[in-house]
């Protein structure tokens, strides 16, 4: 039993675990300033236009300067990075509480530090999802992974639900402040962190610039991302949610939260238990297997009329991720050499920022002229159909092994 739970190994690495601990701090206030910004927005100009834009202020910033902090991590010392991105962040986060403490009524402003706060994220991003292959040994990176993805699902649960006492409670300061004080917080774990100088080599100088050469030259590498692409890109249902909980579920605002939650509650599920995921072979047989199952469930919640079967639908799916995420997550870090792993991790957090925005795009156009059950199922199918591709044509892929499992 103990061995199906998730592999906690690696936070006996001193390191690892306080940038885990620190993490896990800096996600919970990101996700409590994620809902004091959408409240702000809308008191601002009670304009759903506006709430929209800010996914736009943030994903912007997220996709230019993650490509430049994937080429700044294999070419600068990633702790140097990490530590002046997340000092930013901390700016950015104090800014935002002393424009909400002083009253602010611009929401370009607003906008404006939000952006400014995303772009530092991104800048060490790529370098962040680098550090557990680079602090842990092989066969204790996807359980490095897998505590990771543990700390951002229970963030996703509990930071909205505080954000919510703490706005009702003391207001938008104190929710920009508490942001503040866990960015400040994980600085402390970064601090912890060894010297990450970049690995250089003779003669790899100038070689496959942007990460895209290795990828294209890897078949596990690029059948990881297409799987990926395909899974969020044809299936990602979170645009149609408010429309499906109108038609099936007579638009309760309640319902449409239990929606929203039971994905992350699948999530979080998958991560405790996943040390089946971690300690078995063959990950990227499990990330095709678990793409498709993501699309199947994803399908099902369309076809769904009793509310406990589209939150069980959902909560599948949500699992279903987790185990994707995880498995792609380590195979992406072990399969990539050192020197090129901030480049490729940038393309890793490009296509995981984009293909969910195109997912919901093309789920929302797609809702709007054939009705949300119809664009669920076709999308779900369609998405496990690319998946099932995707393994048809990429053995490597299908035949990958785990380090553990090549070390065994």
């Amino acid at each position: 039993m103990t061995r199906r739970l998730a592999d906690v190994r690696p936070l006996r690495d001193r390191a690892f675990r306080g940038l885990w601990i620190g993490s896990s701090l800096a996600s919970i206030g990101q996700q409590i300033a994620v809902v004091a910004v959408l409240q702000q927005v809308w008191d601002l100009t009670a304009s759903v236009a506006w709430t929209g834009t800010i996914g736009l202020a943030t994903g912007v910033p997220m996709l230019a300067f993650g490509l430049i902090g994937g080429s700044l991590a294999d070419a600068l010392d990633r702790r140097t990075l990490i530590r002046a991105a997340t000092a930013g962040q901390a700016l950015f986060a104090a800014a935002l509480a002393a424009q909400a403490m002083l009253g602010n009524g611009s929401v370009l402003l607003l906008l404006a530090l939000v952006a400014a706060q995303a772009g530092c994220g991104a800048l060490a991003a790529p370098a962040r999802r680098t550090l557990p292959a680079r602090l842990l040994p092989a066969g204790q990176v996807a359980a490095g992974l897998a505590l990771q993805n543990i700390a951002f699902q229970a963030a996703l649960l509990t930071g909205p639900a505080l954000a919510g006492v703490v706005l009702a409670t003391w207001g938008q300061p104190a929710a920009y402040g508490i942001q503040c004080a866990a960015i400040a917080a994980s600085l402390a774990g970064i601090a912890r962190l060894p010297a990450l100088p970049a690995v250089r080599e003779p003669g790899a100088a100038g070689a496959a610039p942007g990460g895209w050469g290795i990828i294209v030259r890897r078949p596990v590498l690029w059948g990881s991302f297409a799987t990926d692409l395909a899974a969020t890109g044809l299936a990602m249902p979170i645009a149609v949610f408010p429309l499906i909980n109108q038609v099936r579920f007579g638009g309760d605002p309640r319902t449409l939260g239990l929606l929203l939650s039971a994905i992350a509650v699948g999530g979080l599920t998958a991560g405790l238990f996943s040390g089946i995921v971690t300690r078995a072979g063959r990950s990227g047989l499990l990330q095709l297997a678990a793409a498709t199952i993501w699309g199947l469930a994803l399908a099902g919640f369309g076809l769904a009329e009793p509310l406990w079967l589209a939150l069980a639908c959902l909560a599948a799916a949500g699992a279903a991720d987790t185990i994707a995420v995880i498995t792609r997550s380590a195979l992406v870090q072990l399969e990539t050499p050192d020197r090129y792993r901030g480049r490729v991790s940038a393309v890793d957090h490009v296509i995981g920022v984009a293909g969910p925005q195109l997912g919901n795009v093309r789920g929302g156009l797609l809702a709007s002229l054939t009705g949300a059950p119809a664009a669920l199922v076709a999308g779900g199918l369609a998405a496990a159909g690319a998946v099932v591709c995707v393994g048809a044509v990429n053995r490597p892929l299908r035949t990958h092994q785990t380090a553990a499992e090549r070390e065994s």
